[in-house]
């Protein structure tokens, strides 16, 4: 069984298609083929039901993958392993974040990760925060930064407070209430929503700071982006909550102080099971405390 083997089989499970995964491989179809094949006999068992139209994974195949993609791993951490010891930062650094992050610039951050260490592979993935704290769980991205309520910690991975923020109101620029310098909780719950979706740790915030204060609101729009919820909040639709350091990024919209806004906490986290070189340099780069980062 060979390492080669097993990339080959990854990326036919991922492409779903033994021509795409020749392609992403760079090399002809045949050769692909025939590993898997030879793979398959070793094993003694089809990773994979071929038919005219498709190609997915057999059982045999869907219980091969997950280990399989951790030997990849390993021999891939190996390597860089060897090449921090010999002064050179190789491997991969994947980054999960959350679209409002404020208080890392993550893209001046990977610019400057990127120049001083050039031969690390670098992938971002965008999503909430309670699916990339599990994505750092399974080893899928070495890094995350996230938001969670005040009375939420990140669980199961090493973490490292950022800052703490307060959520603001924003609405459109003719919407009533934007001659207002600050507004309650209480005013704001007449009002329609627009929030991310239910049970994410992005809601959850603004769902608890109301039924704390003993109010209910309705949320008419849910959207994943918060982008997508400052165009819906600009066609008058409804208003939003979203945390002050990142509205300015925002145009078209008017801000509003809470005056009994909910907050929240930004935290950098990373894996319990130890640290990429790679990892170790992005956080070392952000100046994270090296006690924290063990």
């Amino acid at each position: 069984m060979e390492l080669q083997q097993m990339r080959y089989v990854l990326a036919v499970a991922e492409t779903s298609s033994f021509t795409r995964a020749a392609e992403r491989c760079l090399v002809v179809q045949s050769a692909l083929s025939h590993q898997i094949a030879r793979l398959e006999r070793e094993l003694g068992a089809k990773l994979f039901e071929r038919t005219s139209r498709r190609v997915r994974l057999t059982p045999a195949g869907a219980a091969f993958l997950p280990a399989a993609r951790q030997c990849l791993d390993a021999a891939e951490r190996a390597a860089a392993e060897v090449a921090a010891a010999v002064g050179e930062i190789r491997g991969r650094l994947a980054v999960g974040l959350i679209p409002t992050v404020a208080a890392v610039d993550i893209p001046g951050a990977l610019r400057d990760f990127h120049q001083r260490y050039p031969h690390v592979r670098i992938s971002l993935r965008v999503g909430g925060s309670d699916e990339l704290v599990e994505q750092v769980k399974q080893g899928l991205i070495e890094v995350a930064f996230l938001g969670l309520p005040t009375t939420a910690r990140p669980h199961g991975v090493a973490a490292h407070e950022l800052a703490r923020d307060r959520l603001v109101a924003v609405v459109a620029p003719d919407h009533p209430l934007a001659t207002e310098s600050t507004v309650s909780l209480r005013r704001l719950s007449t009002e329609v929503f627009v929030d991310l979706p239910a049970k994410t740790a992005g809601r959850a915030q603004s769902d608890q700071a109301f039924a704390a204060a003993g109010l209910s609101r309705d949320v008419a729009f849910e959207v994943t982006t918060a982008d997508f919820m400052a165009r819906l909040v600009k066609e008058g639709l409804g208003i939003a909550l979203l945390p002050s350091a990142y509205v300015p990024q925002l145009t078209g919209l008017t801000t509003i102080e809470v005056t009994d806004a909910p907050a929240r906490v930004e935290y950098v986290v990373w894996s319990h099971a130890g640290r990429t070189p790679a990892a170790t340099a992005f956080l070392a780069l952000l100046d994270i405390p090296a006690a924290l980062s063990g």
